[in-house]
Formats: structure tokens, sequence, C-alpha cells
């Protein structure tokens, strides 16, 4: 009898954690793809303006930020009239109050008369328009720009392609627009998977420094466990089930033939 107590004790404490295990797997992964629901927002990106950083096509994830939050480095969702009036992904590379200059010497953008490194850069074409740090030049065009207060100055990532702030530099405010006209910040490529899109090393360095990295990868974590666990504690019953009947069959005599 007492082995047979014990037996059932444990089977009851097995029990109770794997219903507790789905319990709590179910907040977790529920609760991840809550909170990623109300912090981003999916995107299509339709050009090749930001190759390689996205390629056309790609499916992305942008966090629902305010204009304020928005540093240097910056992947942004925006949309604005003189723009289209159509949402847009560039990168922010000047902010209110910077002037942005290409190219130097070395081809590279300058913000505030430093040099930007930029590596996500393709370097392509003749081994001439490559950089000194093998990427491509910041622009195949020279280019000169005031950012007012309150407005971002914006370039894609595909320089020689992207119709971006330097088509607009005969507009008021020199080709920035207002920090009120961003929707979302991009964090990710979704699909095809690509992962985190970095913060620039090199805009850190300047005033303000970059913006920090959105909460997508604990949300992605809450999911993983989440599901997890909901494996495992489903699992018990049947596993548990399959035990109790190996230990319950009769051993066969040693005579038996």
């Amino acid at each position: 009898m007492s082995g047979s107590g014990r037996h059932d004790g444990r089977g009851r404490l097995g029990t109770t954690l794997s219903n507790l295990a789905v319990a709590v797997g179910c907040v977790l992964f529920l609760g991840g793809f809550a909170w990623g629901a109300v912090v981003y927002k999916p995107y299509t990106v339709p050009t090749d303006s930001m190759t390689p950083t996205i390629n056309a096509g790609a499916r992305v994830l942008a966090e629902r930020v305010d204009g304020g939050d928005v540093r240097r480095g910056d992947v942004v969702v925006f949309t604005d009239s003189t723009w289209g009036d159509v949402p847009m992904v560039k990168r922010v590379v000047g902010v209110g109050g910077d002037k942005v200059a290409c190219c130097d010497e070395a081809g590279r953008l300058t913000v505030n008369g430093e040099p930007i490194a930029e590596p996500y850069l393709r370097a392509a074409g003749a081994s001439s328009l490559i950089t000194a740090d093998g990427t491509a030049p910041a622009s195949p065009q020279d280019f000169t720009a005031d950012v007012p207060a309150g407005q971002l100055f914006l370039l894609g990532d595909q320089r020689s392609t992207s119709m971006d702030s330097r088509v607009h530099l005969e507009d008021p405010g020199q080709g920035s627009v207002p920090r009120g006209a961003v929707e979302a910040r991009v964090d990710a490529v979704a699909w095809p998977l690509n992962g985190m899109i970095g913060r620039p090393a090199a805009f850190a360095a300047l005033p303000g420094g970059v913006s920090r990295e959105g909460p997508l990868p604990l949300q992605v974590a809450a999911v993983a466990v989440g599901a997890v666990l909901i494996l495992g504690g489903a699992a018990h019953g049947p596993l548990s089930a399959r035990s109790a009947r190996r230990a319950g069959r009769p051993k066969e005599s040693a005579g038996a033939r």
C-alpha cells in the first residue's frame, strides 16, 4: 500500500506540474503574440531602395514610435505629401541642426564634418568606385544640406537608385521631412528571415547617440518558451500513462517457456 501511495503521489504531483507548465506556456505564448501586435506593425517594402539591408518585396516588422524618439541611423517608415503621400522606408542620416554633406575624399558621408562609416552600403561596380573600407561611395553625386529643426534627412541604402532626400534638395527644408511624418522604426526583416537591423556604430559617437533596440527579441523568446512549456506539459500525460502500463505488466516467470 505504501508503494502504491508513493506512486499515486508522484503521479498527482507530475500532473499538477504539467498543468501548470501548460498554463504558464499559454500565457507566454499568447502574451508574446499580443505584445508584438500592439508594439509592431508589418510592412512590405516594394522597391530595392534599401538594398542590401532590405530587399524588394521583403516583409519587415516596424515598431510604432513617436517621431521624437528617432535617432540617426534608424530605418523608419514615414508618409509625407511631398514624397507622394505613401508609406516609404529610408534611413535617417541627419536630424535638426545637422549639416549633411557628401562626399569627402574617401567617398564617405559626413555629418557636421564627421565622416560616417556605413558598412551597410553595397560595394558594386568598378573597383575605382569602391571606398577604402570596401563599401560603395555614400552617394554617386555630391550634395550638401542643412537640416532644419524638427526635421529628418533620409537616404536609402542603395544610393545609386534610391529616390530620397537628395531628390528634394530644392524643396523647402532641403529634402528633409518632419519628425511627425514618422510612423514606425524598422527593427527586423521578418520575411525572408534576415534577423534584426542593427544600429550603425558610427552614428553612436554623434550627439544624441542611437536608439535602443526594440522589444522584439523578448517577444520572440516569450513565444518560444511558451511553445516549449505547452508541448512539454501536454506530453506528460501520454508519457506518464505509457510508463504506468509498463510498470503494471506482470513479469514472466523464470521457468516459463
